[in-house]
């Protein structure tokens, strides 16, 4: 099996689909791996690398692709990349299903099987293959550095000849995996936790890493869906979340938010007026900005102030992580193509799969009819 990694194009994405580990163990499994020169040198893994695990470097992006029977990228290809996978081919890469459909379409022409990592099941098989958990714990850990330095104060507790200083507060709204990532690294630090969710069980797993849950009375075994995620509120129980939120954050330091719905707009938990009610110097790490933003005011891509409270649209933080962010993401993929071929190098793609069934966004020439049409899944 042929098996072409390509260097990614998309703004800011230095991550690279697998290292030269992975690559090795695929080419001990009797694959063929070709990579584009250079394609993980911004997450540094140089050619030199993937030559010593035994990939071939391919001199550009249309030299890598040809005749390759799998393609593994980051982010999906743009309308020229498209006209370079060999018809018949198997796409693997984040997709963003959301605004994928021009893309769906491109691929069907060629009969490319286009298979999206954000759309791997939440289910215990498919674990080792899920990007979009691996990937969350590099944006709840690097989203808490970021408030942390821009903070006007210590998050820990400090004993100086010039007195004590008394610990930051850290408040993380959502206990997905980005936000315990987000409430383990804040306690590491030394600041003082707290975290809210819907969902019953986040309460143990927020106390177990030593933060103070904040009680509401929407919690309950109804937030919560059969992929355990959270639910989308009634606008009462929406009311009741705001003013359970509105109590406590007007006293914190560094909040970190990580709210999702799958396919739907994040939920809004911060108003302007919450943001106002903050202490000068305060700072939101908004890690739902892609999808809307947790908080009222954020804006993608950029940090705001208001009233002396700093707001940070956080977008893909992974990728300025790029080493071990590339680690994580090469072993899911690594992972699911163990999946898709067989260790005497069949390809086998299978609708009926529960995992590669679920990721398929095309198949044979045929879009998928229940490609998502809105907002894409995150692990937060």
């Amino acid at each position: 099996m042929k098996i072409c990694v390509v260097a990614e194009t998309a703004p800011n994405e230095s991550r690279v689909a697998l290292i030269p580990d992975s690559v090795s163990k695929l080419v001990k499994a009797g694959h063929e791996v070709v990579v584009q020169a250079g394609a993980g040198a911004r997450a540094h893994f140089d050619d030199a690398s993937y030559l010593a695990a035994g990939a071939s470097i391919a001199p550009t992006a249309l030299a890598a692709h040809a005749g390759a029977e799998i393609v593994v990228r980051v982010q999906r290809p743009d309308d020229a990349e498209v006209t370079l996978i060999s018809e018949g081919a198997v796409l693997v890469s984040l997709m963003a299903p959301a605004s994928a459909l021009d893309t769906v379409v491109a691929l069907s022409a060629r009969r490319v099987t286009a298979l999206a990592l954000e759309l791997v099941p939440r289910i215990t098989r498919a674990q080792s293959m899920d990007v979009l958990s691996s990937q969350a714990t590099v944006a709840g850990y690097k989203a808490v550095l970021i408030g942390a330095s821009l903070l006007p104060r210590f998050l820990p507790m400090l004993t100086t000849a010039a007195g004590s200083i008394t610990p930051a507060k850290a408040f993380v709204l959502g206990a997905g995996v980005a936000g315990l990532q987000a409430l383990a690294t804040a306690r590491r630090l030394g600041a003082v936790t707290s975290g809210f969710d819907v969902r019953p069980a986040a309460a143990e797993q927020v106390k177990s890493l030593g933060a103070t849950f904040v009680q509401s009375d929407v919690v309950s075994a109804a937030s919560e869906d059969k992929g355990g995620y959270a639910k989308a509120q009634s606008d009462d129980e929406a009311a009741r979340t705001l003013a359970t939120i509105a109590k406590h954050i007007a006293s914190q330091d560094l909040v970190v938010t990580t709210a999702q719905i799958p396919g739907r707009a994040a939920p809004r938990l911060i108003t302007a007026d919450m943001v106002r009610s903050m202490k000068p110097g305060s700072v939101i790490v908004d890690l739902a900005a892609d999808t809307g933003g947790n908080c009222e005011l954020t804006v993608p891509g950029e940090t705001i102030e208001v009233n002396g409270v700093q707001v940070v649209g956080a977008t893909n933080l992974p990728a300025t992580m790029p080493t071990h962010a590339s680690q994580m993401f090469s072993r899911n993929v690594l992972t699911l193509l163990q999946h898709i071929v067989s260790n005497e190098g069949t390809l086998t793609i299978d609708l009926a799969d529960e995992i590669t069934g679920a990721m398929a966004l095309t198949h044979a020439g045929t879009p998928k009819s229940d490609t998502p049409k809105s907002a894409t899944p995150t692990r937060s």
